[in-house]
């Protein structure tokens, strides 16, 4: 008989989560796993794509005579972000604007890396910061582009993201290149420019 294990349902540490991503690098994805990766994805886009077909359908779906009654409501997030502007990126890369904060999510199983960036971003918005650096890794096992490199833009369209980013861009080499995103992060409501 064999023996019983016994932290089946411990989670793994950072490390372990690390080491874990290192050998999953390393291998090849199983003949006909790719079109399950693809088809996810593909959900995950569509997912997006509803949302915002549904809430403007709503929006054109509201009587004319109500609006023109009620105030204007403040203005939304569109759900879409800019890019940084090239100067800006430039000084980011460069040095003369400062990075304030950073993570790590690469190694990490999605609902984890999810989470985690919402507390930092949250943590970030309310300390006031403006430019942070978020770190997905580049996800290049054989063909794959990495489950969170694609799932962390789309995660920024969510309602739980949307308020808090102003623009994202993918990172200058040095500090992650296409692994990594400098985020700017939108103001807080009355501080100034």
């Amino acid at each position: 008989m064999a023996p019983e294990r016994q932290n089946k349902d411990r989670k793994l540490s950072a490390e372990d989560r690390i080491l874990w991503g290192k050998v999953a690098k390393s291998t090849r994805p199983m003949p006909g796993r790719m079109a399950d990766m693809e088809a996810f994805e593909a959900a995950l886009q569509a997912d997006a794509e509803s949302e915002e077909s549904s809430r403007v359908a709503k929006a054109k779906a509201a009587p004319a005579a109500e609006s023109q009654e009620t105030p204007a409501p403040a203005k939304q997030p569109s759900g879409r972000h800019h890019p940084l502007e090239r100067p800006v990126k430039r000084k980011i890369a460069k040095g003369h604007l400062a990075l304030e904060a950073r993570i790590d999510l690469h190694g990490l199983i999605q609902s984890e890396a999810h989470s985690m960036l919402l507390d930092f971003l949250l943590r970030a918005h309310t300390r006031g910061l403006r430019h942070v650096l978020v770190i997905t890794g580049k996800g290049s096992s054989m063909g794959s582009e990495g489950a969170l490199r694609r799932a962390v833009p789309l995660w920024f369209s969510k309602p739980e993201f949307r308020f808090l980013i102003s623009s994202y861009e993918a990172a200058a080499q040095h500090h992650g290149g296409d692994g990594a995103l400098y985020i700017r992060l939108s103001r807080s409501k009355g501080e100034k420019p």
